[in-house]
């Protein structure tokens, strides 16, 4: 594997939400992977307080409360950090599609330049395997988690072990190419079709 053929930059993201539909984002996280490594170091993340309360069955999945998020900024004052960390990156996800839509109504006019969907990745190079969630994935390929710090479900901690995920998955494959190839979704940047279309 040429890790010096894939994009730069390259970010794992994960973001939380309140519930709504569509859901205010309550937590962004995003994780440099360089060089065939994550780079948690230059790691960003953002906690944020959204225009409604989050209910307590949200509250049950990821851990933040409404307490938590009562000093945090207002999406309207991160908008603009957010979109320039992710300015002309190809973004990474498990489930890539909640990401992509959460981040894109967030950030009007903000395309990445291509996007990696990990759980698309995995039912490639894992064929047969049963079970696809991040859990189940992360339990079978035997990723080790004892760097990854916080809890499941919140942002900085699923991007990260997506993150190893992603890199774990990669050793199947030759080039960034035939991982694009297998884990852009089709319509969303990065996929062959899609760039074909824009050039119409």
């Amino acid at each position: 594997m040429r890790y010096a053929d894939w994009p730069r930059p390259l970010l794992v993201v994960d973001v939380e939400g309140n519930g709504a539909n569509p859901p205010d984002l309550v937590e962004v996280a995003l994780f440099p992977v360089e060089g065939g490594r994550v780079r948690p170091e230059r790691a960003r993340q953002w906690l944020i307080r959204p225009p409604v309360p989050i209910p307590d069955r949200i509250i049950r999945i990821h851990g933040i409360t409404n307490e938590m998020t009562a000093t945090a900024p207002r999406w309207s004052a991160v908008a603009k950090e957010v979109g320039a960390a992710l300015e002309g990156a190809w973004i990474a996800a498990h489930n890539a599609g909640v990401e992509y839509g959460a981040l894109t109504r967030h950030l009007p006019g903000w395309q990445p330049a291509g996007v990696i969907d990990t759980l698309r990745l995995a039912r490639a190079a894992l064929p047969g395997h049963k079970g696809f969630g991040l859990d189940a994935l992360l339990a079978h390929t035997g990723i080790t988690l004892d760097g990854v710090t916080g809890t499941r479900h919140r942002a900085a901690y699923d991007a990260h072990a997506t993150a190893l995920l992603l890199l774990h998955l990669a050793q199947h494959y030759a080039t960034w190419e035939e991982i694009a190839a297998a884990a852009v979704p089709p319509g969303m940047p990065g996929h062959p079709r899609h760039e074909e279309n824009t050039l119409w």
